[in-house]
């Protein structure tokens, strides 16, 4: 958390409000959460700094600055990003303060200290090896057996692996399983040409989903109004372990994958 479809909505909630404003300064109140440059030289460089536009890669968002500089964000577990006016106190777990030219501010709020801010010129420094957009036109059935189906490893990892499709976390590759009709421990060399199929379809379909009910808050997660996201009232078995599924009455089961709580019906996906 927050996963594509949290990011996503936050970066279409700061578009409007953010895009063709200017920094004035940055007050850091954890310096910590600055990884790149420090914190000295981000208090300095990011002053008289414009937004041009912001856009999404993976779970992260980048802000293009008429500079040539890129501000990066990512939330980890509990960050998330608000508008508020510049006069007002900050909230509880405010790292950092962006102040705007229009009485506004950008704050970075994260309860756990996990998140990250850049300020970089180059967004591959920050980026790596990051997988395929499982949004973009490129991603296809087929593209999804090819990345997936040389290994011999349960599949609900791999679908959280960011190095192989990026964005795609915890929730909504459980979600996406189910749909599916996909244990999560099941071999990705196991699967079928009619399961990826199947995934490919369930993958686009919750995470369009999740960004048209704007993300899901189970825990933390706003958007930059403040405002919760309501993705999470749909879910069939992310976080609802021991309650029934709605499609056959059998409990939700929740196993820990590779570090990772998995949610699951054992009988829409047998093994």
């Amino acid at each position: 958390m927050p996963e594509l479809p949290e990011v996503e909505t936050i970066k279409n909630g700061l578009i409007p409000e953010v895009v063709g404003r200017r920094f004035l300064k940055a007050s850091l109140l954890w310096p910590g959460q600055v990884r790149q440059p420090s914190p000295e030289e981000f208090r300095r460089d990011i002053v008289g700094q414009t937004v041009d536009n912001i856009r999404r890669r993976g779970k992260y968002l980048i802000f293009d600055l008429s500079g040539r500089l890129k501000l990066m964000f990512h939330l980890k577990m509990t960050g998330c990003l608000l508008i508020r006016p510049s006069d007002e106190e900050p909230l509880p777990h405010t790292r950092a303060i962006l102040y705007l030219d229009n009485s506004t501010s950008l704050h970075f709020l994260d309860q756990r200290k996990f998140g990250a801010m850049w300020l970089v010129p180059n967004e591959d420094e920050v980026l790596g090896r990051l997988g395929i957009e499982p949004l973009d036109h490129s991603f296809s059935a087929a593209a999804l057996r090819e990345l997936l189906g040389k290994h011999d490893v349960p599949v609900k990892p791999l679908l959280c692996d960011q190095t192989i499709i990026a964005g795609i976390g915890n929730m909504y590759a459980d979600e996406a399983l189910f749909a599916a009709g996909i244990h999560p421990e099941k071999k990705t060399r196991k699967l079928k040409a009619k399961e990826y199929e199947r995934l490919y379809s369930a993958i686009c379909h919750v995470l369009i989903e999740g960004i048209a009910r704007c993300g899901a808050s189970v825990s933390t997660y706003q958007q930059p109004d403040g405002e919760p996201g309501f993705a999470h009232l749909f879910f069939q078995v992310a976080h609802r372990r021991g309650e029934r599924c709605y499609r056959c009455d059998t409990p939700i089961e929740r196993i820990v994958l590779r570090g990772r709580g998995t949610y699951f019906c054992p009988k829409c996906q047998r093994r």
